[in-house]
């Protein structure tokens, strides 16, 4: 999932600080840019982690466009991290399906050009939160 991430500009004098909008309470610093950022995704996954532990709900992300709009944000920079929210869904189970030979070999194709997904199983997954989150 790609969370955007608002950074609030820093100068000689102050860190960049970083707040996820689309996580209440998620925020984090960092003395450049790059260290904001990378700072960003540790915070993300420790607050996710949390959530997981107290089986709440992982939120989900939203569009750059609802959080521009947001005059809370004006003149800040905005950046994504994309996190593999799968991991913090629970404990795999294993099931057994049945899908058209064709279908598999598309989907590994897919799987091949694109290492983020790191196997069937995590496509499968990925594909199948993003149509239940996005689903109206």
């Amino acid at each position: 999932m790609l969370y955007p991430i608002a950074i609030e500009p820093g100068d000689d004098l102050r860190a960049f600080g970083v707040v996820v909008p689309d996580i209440p309470g998620c925020f984090s610093a960092g003395d450049t840019l790059d260290e904001a950022i990378a700072n960003a995704r540790e915070a993300i996954d420790f607050h996710l982690d949390g959530l997981a532990e107290d089986n709440a709900e992982i939120p989900v992300a939203s569009s750059f466009a609802k959080h521009q709009a947001n005059p809370e944000y004006a003149g800040w920079i905005w950046a994504v991290v994309e996190v593999d929210v799968t991991r913090y869904l629970g404990k795999a189970e294993k099931i057994n399906i049945t899908l058209p030979a064709s279908l598999i070999r598309r989907i590994d194709e897919f799987v091949s050009r694109h290492p983020e997904y790191r196997s069937r199983s995590g496509f499968l997954a990925q594909s199948a939160l993003d149509r239940i989150t996005h689903a109206s």
